[in-house]
């Protein structure tokens, strides 16, 4: 008997598509690029695949219609280009290649899509807009990175995170935690993820913004402190974003597309 996970494009066969419409397609969106010295460089690809696994097997379990496409390993690496095998694929190109995919769903019946990103150098917001009237699917973008307010995320983190560090760790350590490197003693092999000031203060406070060349920003790639990360703690950011995205995806995958979709109707 087949163990395939029904939820799970790359697990499941034609004779199961055939026999079952799926309503919702979920596509991570990843990278390949350096997280400090101790994550592996498909951190990305690793988060966006685990989170992905859980939120639509819980969806599903839930009865949802709902399916995983095979994880996009490749992002936007353009500021990290002074870092050995930080794979770039600019965004132009990037938002061709999820064009075609949305519509090869399109043309197999499923018009709800999550964009489900899982790297900070990938922006898709202006995909959205530009694709906006363009195709028959429904567009939807998580950030999972940005889900938690800032109350949540402290009642897990101690430190805040930018690029491999707490949050980052502690997942790849929940999830993947053979390929973390670690000293002898046990320590975590990374830097402190210390940043390199702005000269300007409208940089610091965001008022103004630039792309960040990460050979400056960073010492090792890693922009966050790692050391205070768990296994446990990944555990727990998993579990709010399993609870939180697999009820949205159940209620997408019931909702009735027609207009004013996806606003309450009168």
């Amino acid at each position: 008997m087949s163990e395939m996970r029904p939820w799970i494009l790359s697990e499941v066969n034609y004779g199961y598509v055939k026999e079952n419409q799926y309503e919702v397609a979920v596509l991570p969106l990843g990278a390949t690029e350096p997280h400090n010295l101790h994550l592996p460089y498909g951190t990305d690809m690793y988060e966006g695949t685990v989170i992905g696994e859980r939120i639509c097997e819980a969806a599903h379990k839930q009865g949802a219609k709902v399916v995983l496409l095979p994880t996009m390993p490749y992002g936007t690496e353009t500021n990290m280009n002074q870092f050995p095998l930080a794979m770039n694929v600019n965004p132009s190109t990037l938002f061709l290649l999820v064009t075609d995919l949305v519509q090869s769903l399109v043309e197999s019946g499923i018009r709800k899509v999550v964009l489900l990103n899982s790297h900070g150098g990938n922006e898709f917001k202006p995909l959205l807009r530009e694709l906006y009237g363009k195709t028959e699917a429904h567009l939807f973008l998580c950030n999972w990175f940005r889900i938690l307010s800032s109350e949540d995320y402290f009642e897990i983190f101690e430190h805040m995170d930018d690029h491999a560090g707490e949050m980052e760790t502690s997942l790849i350590m929940a999830c993947q935690g053979h390929l973390v490197e670690k000293n002898a003693d046990g320590t975590l092999n990374a830097d402190a993820g210390s940043q390199r000031p702005m000269q300007f203060e409208a940089l610091e406070k965001g008022w103004v913004s630039i792309t960040r060349p990460w050979h400056l920003l960073t010492t090792n790639s890693g922009s966050g402190f790692p050391h205070a990360s768990t296994a446990a703690k990944g555990e727990q950011l998993l579990e709010k974003l399993t609870e939180r995205l697999s009820k949205f995806l159940v209620e997408l995958s019931a909702a009735d597309i027609a207009e004013p979709f996806p606003f309450v109707k009168d």
